[in-house]
């Protein structure tokens, strides 16, 4: 009996790929860098699966080009902006992610971001290796102490929540918005108070961005956004990097508005060299790594592959993102 036809827009850790290896007759892009649009429409053709990474785009013309036995799409990645649910969930394909795996790696990332941006821990190891470093002085790259400072959470989903719990352990006062879930049961375990975004924005020492991508949160974090924040607050971006508008944050930066930023995530993706960002000192830009530890990259690959196996073999996925499909 032949295997299903499949193709992996990246190369995945071993433990998932080595699943969808033994299973699939996999055509595996090797490449580092995403494949090229024209080359995903290519080798899609007469596929039964799809596992996709973040990375690449999954729209109607890829699902066109990949033709009716498309049976599932696997996203390595929790979010899935890359992909048009609707157009899948209309042509009856399931699509699978990678929720809750991920959830303390990235707020442990998130938090580091934030502490680095608060006491200046990139701007210090620049400093030294500049040879700059003299003496100990009263004065030098001095910024905001973290426990007792006010945290403001926008989205409250799994991250959000997990961040939340970190700056409870900093006896932080947290804040959080979430027009989703204002109410969250969750809230009084994690001293956190449910407030508009305009409250969210004024009274924070700390903001940190944990919302999904969509008409809604694009740019939610813009000129306006930063006009309401406090001149000493730090932004923290760790969910997708539409959310903030790049240009305002430049502005906010670059005027003294806001005080810092630390950023897992940019608009585009990477960043181009030329970004007037780059030449700020007061922010930090990492390259979306804040999931990246190797016990929670294995498991997200193992993940995505179970929810292509599933799909394949006519099951539902282990982790949905449109189960009305087998409601």
């Amino acid at each position: 009996m032949s295997k299903p036809k499949v193709f992996v827009t990246r190369a995945i850790p071993e433990k998932g790929l080595d699943m969808v290896k033994e299973f699939c007759d996999a055509d595996i892009w090797p490449g580092e860098l995403p494949p090229p649009r024209e080359v995903v429409l290519e080798r899609v053709r007469g596929v039964d699966g799809i596992l996709s990474l973040l990375t690449t785009k999954m729209d109607a013309a890829v699902m066109d080009a990949a033709g009716p036995q498309l049976k599932v799409i696997s996203n390595y990645a929790v979010g899935f902006d890359n992909i048009d649910i609707p157009e899948a969930t209309k042509r009856g394909i399931p699509v699978g992610n990678t929720p809750g795996v991920l959830t303390d790696t990235t707020a442990d990332f998130a938090f580091a971001l934030l502490m680095s941006a608060a006491r200046r821990v990139v701007e210090a190891d620049k400093y030294t290796r500049a040879g700059k470093w003299q003496t100990w002085g009263p004065k030098l790259l001095l910024g905001p102490d973290v426990h007792g400072a006010t945290l403001g959470v926008i989205g409250f989903g799994r991250i959000g929540k997990a961040m939340a719990k970190r700056g409870l352990g900093f006896d932080m006062k947290v804040l959080y918005f979430d027009p989703v879930n204002p109410n969250d049961p969750d809230a009084e375990s994690l001293n956190a108070t449910s407030v508009d975004l305009d409250t969210v924005l004024a009274e924070s020492d700390f903001v940190s961005v944990h919302t999904p991508l969509n008409k809604h949160t694009h740019h939610l974090i813009s000129t306006d956004a930063f006009k309401k924040m406090k001149s000493s607050a730090i932004l923290i971006n760790t969910a997708r990097g539409p959310v903030v508008d790049n240009q305002a944050l430049y502005q906010a930066l670059s005027s003294g508005e806001i005080a810092y930023a630390a950023l897992d995530v940019t608009e585009p993706e990477p960043i181009p060299l030329d970004s007037p960002l780059l030449g700020l000192d007061n922010i930090i830009i990492a390259p979306h790594i804040a999931s990246g530890s190797l016990a929670t990259r294995d498991k997200m690959a193992v993940m995505a592959a179970e929810n292509l196996i599933a799909g394949l073999t006519g099951k539902r996925l282990p982790t949905c993102v449109n189960p009305e499909l087998f409601d």
